[in-house]
């Protein structure tokens, strides 16, 4: 049992190196350990904090970022509705500048063929007057091959014209 309980003289000597011991941790060791553990606590604190106002940060930027996009989509939608009044109101003059040209030239056609109308029939009145002047011409050499015929005719048509003009 001597192995399981040990001497007094043992016992008092341990007793002593365990009170030296604890005095020199006590004086030297707790206070290093102490600061170490209050720079690591202040470390961890600060960190925290920096981590904090990161986040703090964060959350602004995020924000801001969200009004940057919901100005974006705004303005974007007033972009494109911009776009589509313009490109309708280029439609709409473009449509109108064809119109008034389409009517202009309807109208350049429809002159053009009145003018070639008039023309085809002053020159069917000029056909139809030559015509009628060689029939009539023919009709009256063959009516007319006396002198007394001729002289009759003409006292008759001068008469008409007379009569006519009175």
């Amino acid at each position: 049992m001597d192995l399981l309980l040990p001497e007094s003289g043992l016992l008092f000597w341990m007793c002593i190196s365990f009170i030296v011991v604890a005095i020199i941790v006590g004086k030297f060791g707790f206070p290093v350990i102490t600061k170490m553990v209050d720079e690591r606590k202040n470390y961890i604190q600060d960190s925290l904090d920096a981590a904090q106002k990161a986040n703090e940060q964060l959350a602004k930027i995020k924000e801001t970022s969200d009004e940057i996009l919901s100005s974006a989509k705004t303005e974007q939608v007033k972009i494109l509705k911009e776009a589509a009044d313009t490109r309708d109101r280029i439609i709409n003059e473009a449509r109108e500048q064809a119109k008034v040209a389409g009517r202009k030239e309807l109208e350049e056609i429809r002159k053009q063929i009145q003018a070639e109308k008039d023309q085809a029939i002053r020159d069917i009145r000029r056909q139809v007057a030559e015509l009628s002047v060689d029939v009539a011409e023919k009709v009256l050499r063959e009516s007319l091959k006396t002198p007394k015929e001729q002289m009759s005719m003409i006292d008759r048509l001068v008469d008409e014209a007379m009569v006519s003009k009175s």
